[in-house]
């Protein structure tokens, strides 16, 4: 009986064994392709953190060195040729070669069931135009970045839905949307160091989605001086576009500690706007991005209209628990830019909601004086309180939703747009030299069930700098908003001052905080 006993037990493992291997051949690529995720790159990176930095070597061949800015836009990918077109996948994804501005070498890779394997560079994927080249004596040249394809806006053709391209930079995009500002894997020193430093994503892991996905998952390691990083991107594509990010980074010793370490940074452009109007262009506005959104723990919201300063200037918000913040676009009107090929209303918003808990720390918003709009000069990102020594992983995950009419705003009511300037008034020459005149207009489902005669206060604050002269709220008369007029007297015209303003009944905000910095002459 015991021999009989041990036959039935040895029967039962094997059985076990059979049924195991079922359910694991049953499981659907997508599950089988995690034999590489996050943790591998995140070792990797680890391992990276502990030895000296060496910089991609931007060597090209002589063909490719001597190309200018059109020489370089002849190059272009085979759209037949494009990952998983040949399986008929949801996605796509289609390659970008090096040269002229993207000279360093991104190593690309799949992940399938039977694990990763690296997708090396071939000349046979790409039209050279005019150009008379041996791409096959080139070598393995690597990429310079990638970018999925899906059916965002029809079934019958897949879209560009997200670009990784150049350093750590990357942007996506909503249905109905046209490409706008961009995001970042990690901002080293952007405000208050030496320099600021540019971290790369040196390679990619893209894995292969299945017949059925609505999402498409990537890593990617990156690498710079002082920080290396292992990064997962889901990409969820729709109306709002989500990238779904975790991120764990670690800092290098050295002799140069960083100064300012930006989390989810974002990067935008704004030369000109309804706050800031430019002489002479018949645009009313040109923007990518018209102000800054911060949600706080507490429950408060502000909004600080973007500006084209005329010197560098750096501004924050501390925050001891971050619900959210972004670079917006909240004008969505064709009127408000008048540009029949930009379609500045058709650029994204940008809505970083945090999924971990960052703890405390502050956005910091850099703007950049910019003498046209073919340069980003707007950065925005988290810095955390403390940062960790090196060797030590920083572990964060957030969400980036790429927006287009529908935001993310405050519950109540929110500054529709923000004017600045003074109309016809009896003040003397004198006078007028020092004061600041702001019209704002809000709106939103707080102030829509008011009535006319509704006891609405504006309460408007300035720092030192600056002496509050009026401030009058009223019912707009052209629609459901109200307005709000405030005069400023700036006592020195060399020193900023800062602003904030909000509309309350009784002891109830009905909207976000106006948060403006009147910039010195």
């Amino acid at each position: 009986m015991k021999a009989l006993s041990r036959l039935a037990q040895l029967l039962i493992v094997a059985l076990l064994a059979v049924l195991a291997v079922m359910a694991i051949s049953a499981r659907p690529a997508a599950a089988q392709a995690m034999s590489f995720g996050f943790e591998d790159v995140a070792r990797i990176a680890q391992q990276r953190a502990q030895e000296p930095h060496v910089p991609a070597s931007s060597l090209l061949p002589a063909e490719l060195q001597s190309l200018d800015y059109d020489g370089y836009r002849d190059i272009r990918f085979r759209p037949a040729r494009s990952l998983w077109r040949e399986a008929q996948l949801p996605f796509e994804a289609q390659f970008f070669h090096r040269g002229l501005y993207q000279r360093a070498p991104v190593r690309l890779h799949e992940i399938t069931p039977e694990g990763a394997r690296a997708i090396a560079y071939d000349g046979a994927d790409y039209d050279f135009g005019r150009h008379a080249v041996q791409p096959q004596a080139w070598g393995d040249l690597g990429h310079a970045g990638f970018r999925i394809h899906f059916p965002l806006n029809t079934p019958q053709y897949k879209d560009e839905l997200a670009v990784f391209l150049g350093a750590s930079y990357f942007r996506a995009l909503g249905a109905g949307q046209q490409y706008g500002l961009s995001a970042r894997g990690l901002a080293i020193d952007t405000v208050g160091g030496s320099g600021e430093e540019f971290p790369r994503f040196t390679e990619f892991w893209l894995e292969r989605p299945a017949p059925d996905a609505r999402s498409v998952v990537l890593h990617a390691l990156l690498d710079s001086p002082r920080a290396t990083g292992a990064y997962r991107f889901e990409i969820v594509p729709g109306a709002e576009t989500l990238v779904r990010v975790q991120a764990r980074v670690f800092l290098r010793a050295g002799d140069r500690p960083i100064a300012t370490l930006g989390i989810a940074p974002l990067t935008s452009m704004f030369f000109s706007g309804e706050n800031q109007p430019r002489p002479g262009d018949f645009r009313p506005e040109v923007h990518d991005s018209d102000g800054l959104t911060v949600a706080t723990g507490d429950g408060e919201w502000l909004w600080r209209p973007l500006q084209n300063p005329k010197q560098p200037t750096a501004t924050s918000f501390a925050v001891q628990q971050l619900r959210g913040f972004g670079l917006m676009q909240r004008d969505r009107a064709f009127a408000s830019y008048e540009d029949t090929e930009a379609r500045y209303e058709r650029r994204p918003s940008a809505w970083v909601r945090p999924l971990s808990d960052w703890g405390p720390g502050r956005v910091e918003l850099l703007q950049l004086p910019t003498p046209d709009e073919t340069h980003d000069n707007v950065a925005a990102y988290w810095v955390p309180a403390q940062l960790p020594p090196p060797g030590t992983p920083l572990d964060f995950s957030y969400e980036i939703a790429w927006q287009g009419d529908a935001q993310a705003q405050p519950p109540g009511s929110r500054v529709l747009q923000s004017r600045r300037g003074i109309g016809y008034t009896r003040l003397t020459p004198l006078e007028r030299s020092g004061q600041v005149q702001y019209v704002l207009d809000f709106a939103g489902p707080a102030l829509d069930a008011l009535p006319p005669d509704a006891p609405v206060r504006a309460v408007v604050s300035a720092d030192d700098n600056g002496r509050v002269l009026e401030q009058i709220a009223y019912p707009h008369p052209a629609g459901k908003r109200w307005r709000l007029t405030l005069r400023v007297q700036r006592l020195d015209p060399t020193r900023p001052v800062e602003l904030r303003a909000f509309l309350q009944q009784d002891n109830h905000v009905l909207s976000e905080t106006w948060s403006n910095i009147i910039l010195p002459e």
